[in-house]
């Protein structure tokens, strides 16, 4: 009589936690439109459903503005941000901390956490900062290796055009930023807005010379720039901050689901700047889905079986 009453409850206990599973909300993952973000994005959303969790595929929603406010309004879950957004998210950029690493990881994650809710789980080691590249034989002609030698150029009446994003035109950490620093000023006739956010597109547009663009704003991982022929002009005064990748989820949902930050932790910790650039570069060079890139390096590193 005992075993047969320890059997049923045992019985009645694991339809209990089925159920309360059931029960549970899925976990809202998305991503940024751009290469790296549909790579991230499936990165966390792969993830969280090789751990059990019950998720909503969201990826690739929209530009920095779309996510975050998806986010801070509570209609998303969960998606992989920028350390350096923290400066332009909470008119922050004169702080010093957006320069380290460990500092502007710190700032952002307290910040977040007080007047948002957000929580900033464990950071990749890559840089993703923001760049301007140009084509390598505009580079070699004219000896521009540097953002400072860009700028006199520019200011000498250099022939450029730069393919861009409205929001890396518009944002005041970003070419705004540069063109304060080195001294230079794009007229609009030297600006092709593309829609989106995506530097495979911007890259692209500058290999192919459409438009006659011969620059392009490109990021620190990107795959594609060498590939395509582009160089990336240094930053010697450091105006750009630190942008380490990293998943930001929403304190609510952290609650329920606490495995998700260490599932998450050692999957971010291996996104170092080389491995990010070689996964880009199978999406935007070789043409890969993003989700097979995703799948085909998680299983590598044993994160999935």
């Amino acid at each position: 009589m005992g075993l047969s009453i320890g059997g049923c409850l045992t019985g009645l206990a694991i339809m209990l936690s089925a159920s309360l599973a059931q029960a549970q909300p899925a976990v809202r993952v998305a991503s940024k439109i751009d290469t790296e973000g549909a790579l991230l994005g499936q990165v966390l959303l792969q993830v969280l459903q090789a751990g059990g969790i019950k998720t909503e595929n969201r990826l690739q929603l929209g530009a920095t503005k779309i996510v975050r406010t998806a986010l801070t309004a509570g209609q998303i879950d969960i998606y992989p941000e920028y350390t350096g957004n923290g400066a332009f998210f909470f008119a922050d950029e004169k702080h010093p901390a957006w320069k380290s690493a460990k500092d502007g990881y710190e700032r952002v994650k307290a910040l977040d956490l007080e007047k948002h809710r957000l929580v900033w789980l464990e950071p990749a080691p890559a840089n993703n900062t923001w760049a301007i590249a140009v084509r390598q034989d505009l580079a070699q002609t004219h000896k521009l290796a540097t953002l400072e030698q860009f700028g006199r150029w520019i200011t000498a009446g250099g022939q450029f055009k730069l393919a861009a994003s409205a929001e890396f035109i518009e944002r005041s950490d970003a070419l705004p930023a540069f063109q304060a620093a080195y001294g230079f000023k794009l007229a609009q006739n030297q600006l092709l807005a593309l829609a989106g956010g995506d530097t495979a597109v911007t890259i692209k547009a500058a290999a192919e010379k459409t438009s006659g663009v011969n620059g392009a704003m490109a990021y620190g991982t990107d795959g594609s720039l060498a590939a395509l022929g582009l160089v990336v002009l240094s930053d010697p005064k450091g105006v750009q901050p630190v942008y380490a990748p990293a998943p930001v989820i929403r304190a609510e949902t952290l609650a329920q689901y606490p495995r998700i930050k260490e599932l998450l932790a050692p999957v971010f910790k291996s996104l170092d700047g080389p491995t990010l650039q070689m996964l880009n570069a199978r999406i935007a060079v070789e043409g890969q889905d993003a989700r097979q890139v995703a799948a085909a390096y998680l299983k590598a590193k044993g994160f999935v079986k």
